[in-house]
């Protein structure tokens, strides 16, 4: 498979995302960005966690903290799934191609209707956000022409 004309690539984090189409060729990708969404800021529970009680007299269990990080990269994952699924919806694009670590990609999976994941033509497990884009138009290339 090609990095074809037109088609999508999300490349996402747990903080921040780039949607990106090409508008190159298959041999000279040109990557343009389509949107940017940012995650909001990881806002920390300042009490401590809570307890209760436990099994016998006066034994008590601290709960866990929850993890607000995988929290707020899990609710992101759905929000961008939602403006993804609505612009497939609405003919934007028909090919997508999802560049992000595993557990981002496995939020995506999971927050995404069975319409969006039909588009889906490839999924690269590498974190992106980090690179220029013309670097990123290299790396999944050379990803999309080895599967």
């Amino acid at each position: 498979m090609l990095l074809a004309k037109g088609i999508w690539i999300v490349v996402a984090d747990g903080e921040k995302a780039l949607v990106l189409e090409n508008r190159g060729t298959v041999g000279a990708p040109d990557l343009a960005l389509v949107f940017r969404a940012e995650a909001p800021e990881v806002i920390e529970a300042s009490d401590r966690p809570g307890r209760m009680a436990d099994v016998g007299p006066g034994h008590r269990s601290a709960m866990e903290q929850p993890d607000f990080h995988r929290l707020t990269a899990e609710t992101f994952a759905g929000d961008l799934v939602e403006v993804l699924a609505a612009r497939a919806g609405a003919g934007a694009m028909n090919k997508l191609v999802l560049a992000a670590p595993p557990q981002v990609l496995g939020a995506l999976r999971d927050a995404m209707p069975e319409s969006l994941a039909k588009v889906v033509v490839a999924e690269i497990d590498k974190t992106l956000t980090r690179h220029p884009v013309p670097k990123i138009a290299e790396i999944v290339a050379a990803e999309i022409d080895s599967l």
